[in-house]
């Protein structure tokens, strides 16, 4: 059966389909380009703020190295290894915080960059120092050390600082602040740094910094493992893609599939009349009238209503004015029907004082309605069904 879709329905149809392609191709070339900037310190990235740089170097100069894409409880528990953890963007779990203890007491080195690196210590004396990476400054080291020796002095942009009477040892300072220390743990030792600078493809060509990256990896025969875990990437494509922004746009485009079909069976579908409710019932206005005379708290403009009323159609069956007092209303009935009631001016008197009364309560107005409602009843105001909705 071939697919009837109205002239305008397909215009904006594929309007809105080119708006989309255009947004998405867009995102895709700016964000690619935008991505080739960012400060993420990955072994794959040849971005300013990448690391291919220094991955290729220690390759070509002998290293033993691999690109670690597993969670760090599966880390090797065996000594002699190096985990480089270049600026992770989130804390790890509890059970990944004891994995790393264990990797390091076992006789591993840790090095630590990074704002949120301290979190993955043992024992972190960390403070953040956000405004503080926002220019390059030179470190220089405050003790004797065989990386202080390599590298005299470093280039980084310090995102945040050690906390001097910490117990760890420290090797350079910018300022008053520590930005680079170090401390053993079990058999193994910490590198802190405030900023993964050193190893980046832009900051690896500073004065200092290669130095530093080559003697902070100590011996050659060391193992080298980069953390690509904690930048997204996995062992499977899967995996990566939905630890990657490539989700979102998938979607994007689950979304808009729906809201097309449902779009599109919403209008093609049968057409049912919705079953309204009948709001003519005299029933219902009632309710509807006294429930919002229940919620305004305005017993007596209820009364008031009622006793209008009221007064309207007597008046109007004597052929007297609707303006008369109570006293003069209460002569005509008792001349015309010879009706003797002093508790029907006794209401009348009532209901007029009652509409200049706020706090009139709902029991004692209800009592004045069946009043007047009785009195009417007695003198046949209603005689029948149109005069009463009249």
């Amino acid at each position: 059966m071939p697919l009837k879709v109205d002239a305008t329905d397909r215009k904006l149809l594929l309007g809105a389909a080119c708006v989309f392609t255009l947004l998405i191709v867009g995102t895709a070339w700016l964000g690619g380009s935008a991505g080739q900037s960012i400060d993420t310190p990955s072994s794959y990235s040849t971005a300013s703020g990448g690391a291919k740089a220094a991955y290729l170097l220690l390759a070509d100069a002998g290293y033993k190295e691999e690109r670690w894409e597993k969670p760090l409880i599966e880390l090797p528990q065996t000594a002699g290894n190096t985990l480089i953890l270049a600026e992770p963007s989130e804390a790890p779990t509890r059970e990944e915080g004891e994995h790393l203890n264990a990797f390091v007491s076992a006789g591993g080195r840790l090095i630590a960059m990074g704002i949120f690196a301290g979190t993955f210590l043992p024992e972190n004396h960390s403070v953040p120092d956000i405004l503080g990476g926002v220019t390059w400054k030179k470190a220089s080291a405050v003790s004797p050390s065989a990386i202080t020796r390599a590298a005299p002095e470093i280039i980084l942009a310090p995102e945040a600082s050690w906390i001097s009477f910490s117990s760890a040892y420290p090797l350079y300072r910018e300022g008053d602040h520590v930005v680079v220390a170090k401390y053993r743990y079990g058999r193994g030792e910490i590198l802190w740094c405030a900023a993964s600078t050193m190893l980046t493809n832009a900051g690896l060509k500073e004065p200092g910094n290669m130095e530093f990256l080559l003697a902070s990896l100590g011996e050659k025969q060391n193992k080298i493992l980069w953390d690509e875990y904690i930048h997204g990437y996995r062992q499977s494509l899967a995996l990566s893609v939905a630890h990657s922004p490539a989700k979102w746009i998938a979607l994007q485009l689950v979304l808009l599939g729906l809201a097309v079909v449902a779009t599109f069976s919403r209008r093609s579908g049968p057409i049912f009349r919705p079953a309204s409710d009948v709001r003519l019932s005299p029933l219902e206005f009632v309710h509807t009238l006294g429930g919002l005379y229940e919620h305004a708290g305005s017993a007596s403009v209820a009364v008031d209503v009622c006793h209008q009323r009221f007064r309207y159609w007597l008046t109007r069956r004597l052929g007297v004015a609707g303006n008369i007092s109570a006293e003069e209303l209460s002569i005509v009935v008792h001349d015309r029907w010879a009706i003797v009631d002093e508790h029907f001016i006794a209401i009348l008197r009532r209901c007029e004082s009652a509409r200049y009364d706020p706090y009139l309560s709902g029991a004692e107005a209800l009592h004045l309605v069946q009043e007047l409602n009785a009195f009417s009843v007695q003198f046949k105001l209603f005689r029948d069904a149109r005069e009463v909705n009249t």
